[in-house]
């Protein structure tokens, strides 16, 4: 491995933003260097196996991080080529055009972006073709205005298409989820049932590293080295222009330099990383003159619903495919009791029994194999206190101050009773907090003015002309619906920009 590269381009992560912003700079004859602390997934068994996977948390990080009373636990972190996409569930939706304004709630105000729709619908489009997103356009009532989908939905299998009638029954207006898998007459898709929460051993799933990180590697001025942590920037004290990426590369501390640094490590380590570079002159951390880094830590409100038959076995392999927004903007009789309702993956009894040890196994697998599975998801409203912070001895404290939780429950009380009219008599419910940080986001907000939020409408970093922070935390307020896309559309974004900007350099050189 040559240690001594010299990149005009330093991108620190491999997920879908770093991803997706070394997609546009391919290319422009900059020399681009892709650091990722973890390494590739092992294609093995045990990808598709809920023992290893949730029971034994194979693939999760070791690291741990604390709550504020001090308590211990180890976070759904996965650090790998492809970052969170390895295990995301495929869901691919666009931010309603109302997500990007200011909106008051009794729990709190939605902050709104310094772009807007019209900003992102080109990239929303690029990047739905890049990570072959299926989806039906005009079955989602609250979509936003949109040219067809390239890929036909993925069809329901029988006992999700008699959901989505019993919902229609009562007045609903469920749709194909926008889901980013290779599935059709030549796709690698098999709908084995293994994709929500799971690593896909056939590259079937719009992951990061099938989409965007094994094309590049392919181009000659593209290097990616794994195994390589990020622990610091350097800024220049005078002008905050960042001079060094200080990271361990296995066991070798090293130090890059490189005119142009993208951050994309993710909502929470972006910020770890922004908090660990303070210096005399920037005792708050890089990029952090506002006081916002590390603060405004959003992570969505999610509820898994289990709807039990008891008499009735399911059979479906895939029933990741279909979604309800009918209730986005609230019940009739209150706005604030909002969401997006969409389908989970098959929940097996070992799932069940990772998150409930003393559960008998006989009682796990009867729930798993009687069971339809949804997430109810609201938007966590912006709050400072809700935060990321780092102690002495390097260690990460999460105080998480969910917002707007009230009006989600209400949410979610609604949703079981609309289930229970659906035929499901009994409806469990589980409740995912910030330990599986899977939406993280707001860590490093964008907006206009400086002394509120830590980056531009382009994600340039307010106090350091060449540092961009593209990853989920640069959400000024979380939406309601699954971020990947909207991350890779804000990337593609930057990453247009960039390439610009590097080609006037590169002709006037």
């Amino acid at each position: 491995m040559n240690q001594d590269i010299a990149p005009d381009v330093i991108i620190i992560g491999s997920g879908v933003g770093g991803g997706a912003v070394a997609h546009q700079l391919a290319g422009t004859g900059a020399r681009i260097l892709i650091l990722e602390r973890g390494d590739f997934l092992p294609n093995e068994p045990q990808n598709a196996d809920p023992e290893a996977v949730f029971a034994q948390a194979r693939y999760r990080t070791t690291e741990e991080w604390q709550h504020a009373d001090g308590r211990r636990f180890r976070p759904g972190q996965y650090y790998h080529v492809g970052g969170h996409t390895k295990f995301y569930g495929t869901a691919m939706f666009r931010l309603r055009d109302s997500d990007f304004g200011e909106q008051a709630f009794a729990g709190g105000v939605s902050t709104g972006w310094p772009i807007g729709p019209d900003d992102l619908r080109p990239h929303y489009a690029m990047a739905e073709r890049l990570f072959g997103v299926r989806g039906q356009a005009g079955g989602d009532p609250t979509e936003p205005a949109r040219d067809p989908y390239d890929h036909a939905p993925i069809p329901h299998e029988p006992v999700i298409a008699d959901m989505a009638d019993r919902l229609r029954q009562q007045g609903m207006r469920p749709f194909h989820m926008p889901s980013a898998i290779d599935y059709g007459p030549q796709g690698a898709c098999q709908r084995c049932g293994t994709c929500d929460a799971f690593a896909c051993r056939l590259d079937a799933k719009g992951d990061a590293e099938t989409r965007l990180i094994r094309p590049l590697l392919k181009h000659p001025d593209v290097t990616l080295w794994t195994g390589a942590k990020v622990t610091r920037l350097i800024a220049n004290d005078c002008d905050g222009e960042i001079t060094g990426v200080e990271l361990m590369h296995g066991n070798t501390p090293l130090r890059i330099s490189a005119p142009l640094v993208v951050l994309s490590a993710g909502a929470i380590n972006s910020a770890l990383i922004l908090l660990r570079s303070a210096t005399q002159a920037m005792p708050q951390g890089l990029a952090n003159r506002s006081g916002v880094v590390g603060r405004y830590l959003m992570n969505h409100h999610l509820t898994g619903l289990m709807g039990v038959r008891p008499l009735a076995a399911n059979p479906t392999r895939f029933p990741k495919t279909l979604s309800v927004n009918d209730f986005y903007h609230g019940l009739p009789d209150d706005p604030d009791a909002r969401g997006n309702l969409q389908m989970l993956g098959n929940i097996s009894g070992a799932m069940i029994r990772s998150t409930y040890p003393q559960m008998p196994r006989v009682m796990a697998d009867w729930l798993g194999r009687h069971s339809i599975d949804w997430l109810c998801m609201s938007e966590d409203l912006p709050d400072p206190d809700s935060r990321v912070r780092l102690l002495p001895g390097d260690r990460v404290q999460i105080e998480y101050a969910a917002g707007g939780r009230e009006g989600h429950d209400r949410f979610v009380r609604h949703m079981r009773r609309q289930l229970r009219r659906a035929g499901f008599p009994i409806v469990l419910r589980h409740s995912f907090g910030i330990e599986a940080p899977s939406h993280q986001c707001g860590t490093v907000r964008m907006g206009a003015d400086p002394a509120t939020s830590a980056l531009d409408h382009l994600c340039r970093a307010h106090d350091h002309p060449n540092l961009f922070v593209v990853d989920g935390g640069f959400f000024p307020s979380s939406a309601a619906v699954n971020p990947a896309l909207t991350i890779a559309a804000q990337a593609l974004r930057v990453g247009e920009h960039l390439r610009h900007q590097w080609r006037q350099i590169a002709a006037a050189a």
